[in-house]
């Protein structure tokens, strides 16, 4: 079963996707151009991301959709086990959000330059100044009402347990008194652990588990401090018990 499935991704898949991703990079492109980038830079992101799940046959399960509320904006964090992690959240979280992202993805073609037109937000460490500019951006984005994704771990795992969280997230949702929504993914390392140099997608279901907002008790070091520790502690209990527990990440 494993080497059909491999011949149905290289024969059938892979062009679909390939197909999938530039029309996508095109679609928004063009219409973040003409307009409306809030829209643009989401929907048809969405539906890219929802499509190459299906096309690859994996099964996808979300619990939690009814702790959001509509028309709030919302730091998301979440573990990051691998790249189908993308593809999970983008498809399935339903909720409109732009990205924290690093910035060599700029470089990717046709997605980098749909990314840069839809207003993701790039993740500059070259340097103080960058990484202020990098936050200045998203604090003008969730001013607009929108809400931010982050992987607070900066880095996918090696290994599928979770590394240490960066405090910067948890700083500008102190600074804007917005919720944070941890995030709990499984099964993305499964599929495409991080040190597989060939590829290879394995089959494995997905599952998101969005947990419920974590509301600003007060506001300072105290406060980042207690949230961080919380959406880690919410993030970490519902992760599959073979990758409990912290092990560290030497990308961090």
């Amino acid at each position: 079963m494993k080497y059909i499935y491999r011949i149905y991704q290289i024969c059938i898949a892979l062009p679909i996707i390939l197909v999938l991703t530039v029309l996508t990079s095109v679609t928004v492109s063009l219409g973040c151009f003409i307009g409306n980038g809030h829209f643009w830079g989401y929907y048809p992101g969405k539906i890219w991301a929802a499509a190459i799940l299906k096309v690859l046959l994996i099964p996808v399960k979300v619990t939690g959709r009814e702790n959001l509320k509509k028309g709030e904006s919302y730091v998301f964090v979440s573990n990051h086990q691998g790249s189908f992690d993308i593809f999970l959240i983008y498809g399935h979280l339903c909720r409109n959000f732009k990205w924290m992202m690093k910035r060599q993805l700029r470089k990717v073609p046709f997605v980098g330059i749909a990314c840069e037109m839809s207003h993701q937000i790039f993740v500059d460490k070259s340097g103080p100044r960058k990484v202020k500019e990098t936050y200045d951006k998203a604090r003008h984005t969730l001013k607009d009402g929108m809400s931010v994704m982050v992987f607070p771990e900066g880095a996918r795992t090696f290994t599928g347990h979770m590394g240490v969280f960066r405090r910067g997230a948890f700083m500008l949702a102190d600074e804007l008194q917005l919720p944070i929504v941890p995030l709990t993914i499984n099964g993305s390392y499964d599929i495409l652990p991080r040190y597989d140099k060939w590829f290879w997608v394995k089959w494995h279901p997905l599952t998101l588990t969005i947990h419920a907002p974590i509301y600003p008790k007060a506001q300072g070091a105290d406060d980042i401090k207690e949230r961080m520790e919380k959406s880690y502690d919410a993030i970490m209990s519902a992760i599959t018990p073979e990758y409990q527990g912290y092990i560290e990440n030497p990308d961090q």
